[in-house]
């Protein structure tokens, strides 16, 4: 039994609900993807799950979301929207094919790549105007501001890094985290704020990278786009040249001086790896694209047709009990809930005992016991003992 038309079937028996006029097929494939989506993965981790995510670096960008599954869509034309592929990444991390440490914890990760927000050395100087500006970055190729995840989702496309040509306001002010700044006041003595968004020109034609600039703003969809449009030579940031092109919201006294500040770290091969709040962040930079590969836990796709066969067919009686729980939950039916829910406990140990074998299968290693490789402190051809 692997095939979703039997799961069906067999949720109908434990619902007592053998008509479709009862309950719809397609009301049970929905139960069944919610079970299968939002339960499994946090409920047990799956050997089965388990599995490799690798991505090509783009030179100069050093952050990547959690990639997210397409737009799908059930029978019955209900749609499942973006939701994580993964669950996670561990180690073993590699960068063509040279393994590197892989950090979960920001702190552990600074203290070894720190990366400093340079100081704001006067790049300009105001004339009266709002602009336009062109002014210089003090240290370039410069690391580019990023959008995460919810921002993707918020979006509405599944295009990470978002390319182009029109400022986009209905990305949350929370998702954008900004890396150069543009600096000055104002005749009032306020502080005129400009910073890249996140967001790249897919116009440029010349192999650079231009981010857009923005007007900072409130939470949630406060950030604005500046005037005069965005192409190359307006409202853009070339983070391998470090020149800014600018028109800001309001007009630089005369003589006022215009500052600009940006995170800088050498770019090169990467050496770290960080994976926190969804995003994958390298250090240093990519100079050229790298294959990145790590270890990872694949989040479940949905089933789309009855007759689809589930990736695993030892699981078909789990997930048909799994969604019949939620089901008997929903409709209140608490009496048949608790009489079936030892059998869905025991579907759950057998599923898992499949992964626990897997997992107990290997020797821990200890100082004493090293696998093969290069890594072996006492031989560099790699010594069992």
């Amino acid at each position: 039994m692997n095939l979703l038309s039997d799961i069906i079937t067999y949720v109908r028996r434990i619902i007592k609900s053998p008509s479709n006029a009862q309950i719809t097929d397609n009301l049970i494939i929905d139960y069944i993807n919610r079970f299968w989506l939002m339960d499994v993965d946090a409920r047990i981790q799956l050997f089965d799950l388990k599995t490799k995510y690798q991505f090509q670096t783009i030179p100069g960008i050093d952050s990547y979301n959690m990639p997210l599954y397409d737009f799908q869509t059930e029978p019955g034309s209900q749609t499942i929207g973006l939701y994580p592929v993964y669950q996670g990444f561990s180690n073993p991390c590699s960068v063509n094919g040279y393994q590197v440490p892989f950090y979960s914890n920001r702190q552990s990760f600074s203290n070894n790549f720190e990366t400093i927000l340079q100081s704001l050395p006067q790049a300009g100087t105001g004339d009266g105007t709002a602009g336009p500006y062109q002014l210089a970055l003090p240290f370039f190729p410069a690391i580019p501001g990023h959008i995460d995840m919810s921002g993707i989702v918020q979006y509405g496309a599944n295009t990470d890094p978002i390319y182009t040509d029109t400022f986009k306001t209905n990305i949350p002010t929370t998702s954008v985290f900004s890396a150069v700044y543009i600096t000055a006041q104002d005749v009032n003595g306020k502080n005129v704020i400009v910073a890249d968004s996140g967001q790249f020109l897919d116009t440029t034609g010349d192999g650079d990278l231009y981010g857009l600039l923005m007007e900072p703003g409130n939470a949630p969809f406060g950030n604005q786009a500046l005037a005069g449009g965005y192409d190359v030579s307006t409202n853009t940031v070339n983070y391998n040249t470090g020149v800014v092109n600018l028109t800001f919201p309001v007009s630089i006294p005369q003589g006022n001086p215009i500052q600009a500040q940006c995170y800088f770290y050498e770019q090169g091969m990467p050496r770290g790896i960080l994976f926190f709040d969804n995003i994958i962040k390298l250090r240093p930079p990519p100079n050229i694209p790298y294959l990145i590969e790590m270890d990872a836990y694949l989040s479940p796709a949905a089933f789309l047709m009855s007759g689809a066969s589930i990736p695993f067919g030892y699981m078909a009686e789990y997930i048909a009990r799994g969604a019949a729980r939620k089901i008997l939950a929903d409709t209140g039916d608490i009496e048949q809930f608790q009489f079936y829910e030892p059998l869905f406990i025991e579907q759950e140990r057998l599923v898992w005992k499949r992964s626990q074998r897997q997992f107990t299968a290997n020797r821990t290693d200890t100082i004493f016991s090293a696998n093969w490789g290069q890594n072996n402190t006492s031989n560099a051809g790699g010594t069992q003992i």
